[in-house]
């Protein structure tokens, strides 16, 4: 089954917005695991505005499912992962500004940077998955330049989902395929909800992992959070 793992930035995004430490981040993601979650994710940012430092480090000692650290591997972020030695570090090209996540690498155009920083990764025994569109090239690109597996932008699929079901998934079906053939892991991230997830996973019977957290804490405002990550685990299982 593919792998559920929650990304608790918003957790922290609302700690900070009181300061003090409720919600407690640490105690969320232990319960995140408590619930059924398989994996945590965060993606700690230059300003600090959601996830601190002093959090990833203090996660990496009780996180006892898959730690995913996201981020752009400048020197800042390799140390991190550094010290951290998280399951699996996610590459994105944010600009330190960047609100969210908006577009894959150009694995072409930047294929020696990522190169030499996946082998510097690989060397702390940490497994690297770079985040691409759904663009056949990137996937290719990712092959050639030693990642482990890539993680689908899936927020055009999100959007599209919307009018054209099939049409929304047909990319990501191919390019999970051509990853899957080159011996890359096939992850998932970005504006996926209970109402689009499980016909994803449907259509790549080989998805490994799909990060959530902005959707996932939004409906636990709702339903409750151990509800809520039951409540997606069933969409992965049904497929």
């Amino acid at each position: 089954m593919t792998r559920l793992s929650v990304n608790i930035n918003k957790i922290a995004t609302l700690r900070n917005a009181r300061g003090g430490n409720n919600p407690d981040v640490i105690k969320v993601a232990l319960d995140c695991e408590r619930f059924g979650a398989q994996g945590i994710t965060v993606h700690p940012r230059p300003d600090e505005r959601h996830i601190r430092y002093t959090d990833v480090l203090q996660l990496k000692d009780v996180v006892k499912t898959e730690f995913n650290i996201e981020g752009y591997p400048d020197d800042r972020f390799m140390r991190i992962i550094s010290l951290a030695r998280p399951a699996q570090a996610t590459l994105v090209p944010d600009s330190p500004d960047a609100i969210t996540s908006n577009a894959g690498w150009d694995t072409l155009k930047h294929a020696h940077f990522l190169t030499e920083r996946i082998k510097q990764i690989k060397s702390y025994g940490v497994r690297v998955s770079v985040f691409v569109d759904p663009i056949p090239r990137m996937i290719e690109g990712a092959i050639k330049i030693g990642a482990d597996r890539v993680e689908l932008y899936t927020e055009p699929y999100a959007h599209e989902f919307l009018v054209n079901k099939e049409v929304a998934v047909k990319p990501y079906k191919e390019c999970a395929r051509i990853a899957d053939e080159g011996g890359l892991g096939v992850n998932a991230g970005h504006d996926l909800d209970l109402n689009n997830l499980g016909y994803l996973a449907l259509h790549i019977p080989y998805l490994e992992e799909v990060s959530i957290g902005h959707a996932l804490i939004c409906d636990a405002l709702t339903y409750g959070l151990e509800n809520t990550i039951q409540l997606y685990l069933k969409q992965l299982r049904q497929n």
